[in-house]
């Protein structure tokens, strides 16, 4: 078994490169899926009718594809950051070409200060919100984001902007093990921002590389373990935290030199470090895409174990295009918590953006949504709502609106400039990415561009609080 009894009775393990032809077929007529090795799961006859079934299969494909696309992805996203980082390895483009025609062209360097990620060359702004100050309701979220936005770099990069730019403490740049894939799969940032009273220490779980394979096997894998007193929780999440094979979530683990560091238990310690040596200082997390869901598991497993010291200091969890995480049993044991704690969870939302319309809301698949959805426009206007407005995405009602709406957004990239000033410029890269919106609507509405922009530039009727009766 997959999950094995050592730590859940129930759960649902989809294993795509054990699917054949044959096994794609049975999905939409077997009864006995559950005897098959694709399919392991100790309820008989889990899945319900058609839609169930088409979700399934849909999820095996798309995991399928990814697993054979792994290597021509990861080699044209490699040089597409190589190609992209050449003008600031050569000192511009004036340079670059001289270079080029003198044979003296520069090769980028992954691991240097100014080498910048995909992600990073979507939005190219570094300095935080000057007219958001530390004392301002509204600086957890703007430090949130970029924040949640810098965890893409690597270390050099991530180490000068804290310490040069913004002045805080660099506390680390980490890369996590995933005892299910066996390989390092989770990165985080972790630094301090003494600028404020009582001190904040920032957690940044890196979101889903966009050409890194196993992120999206992760984002499409509709596999679930159901954790006793909590609720059924995404499989592919829980393992990329640091979920312990046949073991589940102990509350304690061997750890120190020569053993293997987990994201949520290397992180828990060295919260438990400085914040027991800090009386006063608090602590929040957050995360873009990938890197929202393991912020609000990362808070959900915390309260599994009891952590009080810890909730009791963590002043916030702000997620950014977040996935569902887990079932609606989840949602309540979260809102409990987090209202026992008094932990301010922000869930921001843009427009029509995909992925926190997944995975698909389904009563047999059970993922949904918890909280307060901070839900932003296209202009940047908010709303606080129980759910994102077509909040399954796929509906051929909403078809003509997505890309009306996505040609919208290509025009606005070139006059925001003008309407909201120079430092909303968007360069070539990010329209180009822009244009991606025409022929998948709502993809281009990932990019952390507009999730920096609506922390800046939006409004909303009131203060998100978690204890707010719009939540219940």
């Amino acid at each position: 078994m997959a999950c094995g009894e050592n730590f859940c009775q129930d759960y649902l393990v989809l294993n795509p490169k054990q699917a054949g032809f044959k096994d794609l077929l049975r999905i939409f007529y077997s009864s006995e899926l559950e005897k098959r090795d694709f399919f392991d799961t100790p309820v008989a006859d889990r899945l319900g009718g058609f839609s169930d079934r088409w979700l399934v299969f849909v999820s095996i494909i798309g995991q399928k594809l990814f697993l054979k696309w792994k290597k021509p992805m990861a080699s044209v996203g490699y040089y597409v950051e190589q190609w992209l980082n050449y003008p600031s390895a050569n000192g511009g483009f004036g340079r670059l070409i001289k270079n080029f025609f003198t044979g003296k062209v520069v090769m980028p360097d992954r691991s240097s200060a100014t080498f910048t990620s995909f992600i990073g060359n979507l939005d190219k702004r570094l300095d935080l919100d000057s007219a958001v100050g530390p004392n301002d309701e509204r600086y957890g979220a703007a430090l949130a984001i970029m924040a949640a936005k810098l965890s893409y770099e690597n270390e050099a990069f991530v180490t000068t902007v804290v310490r040069d730019r913004w002045q805080m403490e660099f506390l680390g740049s980490f890369n996590f093990w995933n005892d299910y894939e066996e390989f390092y799969s989770t990165q985080a940032i972790m630094f301090q921002d003494k600028s404020i009273d009582p001190d904040l220490i920032v957690v940044a779980f890196r979101g889903t590389s966009p050409f890194d394979a196993d992120d999206w096997i992760t984002d499409l894998d509709l596999s679930f373990y159901d954790i006793e007193g909590v609720g059924k929780l995404h499989a592919g999440f829980m393992k990329a935290l640091g979920l312990q094979k046949e073991k589940g979530w102990p509350k304690q683990i061997d750890q120190g030199p020569g053993l293997k560091d987990y994201a949520y238990y290397t992180i828990r310690e060295k919260l438990r470090k400085i914040l027991s040596e800090n009386k006063k200082a608090k602590f929040m997390v957050t995360g873009h895409s990938l890197g929202a869901a393991l912020a609000i598991l990362f808070a959900a497993i915390l309260s599994l174990h009891e952590e009080k010291m810890l909730l009791d200091r963590l002043e916030g969890v702000y997620t950014f295009g977040q996935p569902r995480v887990g079932d609606e049993q989840f949602g309540e044991f979260m809102k409990d918590k987090l209202r026992l704690y008094n932990v301010k969870y922000c869930r921001y939302v843009y427009n029509k953006d995909i992925v926190p319309r997944l995975p698909y809301d389904d009563k047999t698949l059970m993922f949904k949504h918890f909280g307060p959805c901070l839900y932003f426009n296209s202009c940047y206007k908010g709303q606080i709502r129980e759910e994102e407005p077509n909040k399954n995405y796929f509906s051929p009602l909403w078809i003509i609106p997505n890309f009306l709406n996505a040609v919208y957004e290509l025009i606005r990239s070139f006059i925001i400039p003008f309407t909201r000033g120079m430092e909303y410029r968007e360069g070539w890269f990010g329209i180009l990415f822009r244009g991606v919106g025409l022929i998948i609507p709502g993809l281009a509405n990932h990019g952390p561009q507009d999730y920096v922009n609506l922390t800046r530039l939006g409004t909303l009727p009131s203060s998100p609080q978690l204890q707010d009766s719009k939540q219940e």
